[in-house]
């Protein structure tokens, strides 16, 4: 699922990208967001090669300004490079709003162009040399993640032989941890980016089944009042929600798991909820905002007031106190009932 920011690609930015794509003569296209629109700011025309037509780019990006580069490859000249230069010393707001808007560049000009990304913090990621060493990185065998590092050692005890297998001890220590689910640099970026702000913000993130990856659902500024019309109602999420409240700014980490979503995805989410929690913890922990302490979950979205939040994480007495707990609430799922008496 693609970030949601509700940026769309302006009808001049398509021409010239289709312009492109029939020319093979246009090297760069320099692309940012105008009045919550993505345009077109300039384009350069195939000089040399790829790498040494990056020094062009130096005098063409702002030092605290995101924007995105559109690059034709060499190799084959019919693929693009999307890179995505965000400074680190760009401001809060714009860092979000880029990072939630960068999928829906690519998807609106097509995703089948685009057979790499290159993300950029600062001019010097790049240089011919910088842009060397991320061809040397895509070349590189991928890294395993830790549920994939300890499939791979049980199957290479098992070539070796003499090795016992135990299944039930093997299962236990696979799930015990929690499902090692890969981080984009997207994900990463958008919950490290929630602490530096000073107003209220939401991350949702999904789970690709396929990949076990964290995907960035939506990345927008939403006030507590939005947060439970915010969350998908029919499958589970994570979510990191800034929230300021009279104390401190606090990130909560919402577990949402609607009792509709297909049980393949509950057991996939709740196993790898805890670990999503605690790398977002260490993620965030030179951060100016706190993260709470404890975990809010949730089968109904539509329960997130500002109440229930000050209740689960004890910041005041909150309308869930008050209230009689209803079924499903008080920060955790509702009991299946149990098969009815056989007569």
């Amino acid at each position: 699922m693609s970030a949601t920011s509700g940026i769309g690609v302006s009808p001049d930015l398509r021409d010239v990208f289709a312009a492109a794509l029939d020319s093979n003569s246009v090297r760069f296209i320099k692309v940012s967001i105008h009045n919550e629109t993505l345009v077109h700011d300039l384009s350069f025309a195939v000089a040399n090669s790829l790498q040494d037509d990056l020094p062009v780019l130096h005098d063409a990006l702002d030092d605290n300004t995101p924007a995105y580069v559109l690059a034709r490859l060499d190799d084959p000249p019919t693929d693009w490079l999307a890179i995505f230069y965000v400074p680190d010393s760009a401001k809060v707001r714009d860092k979000m709003l880029y990072a939630s808007s960068r999928n829906a560049l690519t998807k609106s000009l097509g995703s089948a162009h685009f057979t790499d990304s290159l993300f950029a913090t600062s001019k010097a990621d790049l240089t011919p040399e910088a842009y060397a060493a991320h061809k040397r990185h895509q070349a590189a065998p991928q890294p395993m993640s830790a549920r994939e590092k300890e499939m791979a050692d049980i199957r290479a005890a098992e070539r070796e032989g003499g090795v016992p297998y135990r299944g039930s001890q093997v299962r236990q220590n696979v799930m015990g941890t929690g499902v090692g689910l890969n981080w984009g640099p997207e994900v990463e970026e958008a919950v490290k980016g929630l602490g530096d702000g000073d107003g209220s913000w939401l991350v949702v993130l999904t789970i690709d089944p396929a990949t076990e990856t964290l995907l960035l659902s939506s990345s927008s500024e939403k006030s507590v009042h939005e947060l439970s019309t915010a969350l998908p109602t029919s499958e589970p999420c994570y979510a990191f929600f800034a929230y300021p409240h009279p104390s401190a700014r606090t990130i909560v980490f919402i577990y949402s798991c609607p009792s509709a979503s297909p049980i393949k995805h509950r057991m996939l989410y709740s196993s790898g909820s805890s670990g999503v929690y605690a790398a977002a913890k260490s993620l965030l922990a030179s951060s100016q905002s706190q993260v709470a302490g404890r975990k809010v979950e949730t089968s109904d979205p539509a329960e997130l007031t500002e109440g229930y939040l000050e209740s689960e994480l004890g910041l005041g007495d909150g309308e869930q106190k008050a209230a009689p707990a209803a079924v499903g609430s008080g920060g955790g799922f509702a009991r299946p009932k149990g098969p009815g008496r056989r007569r």
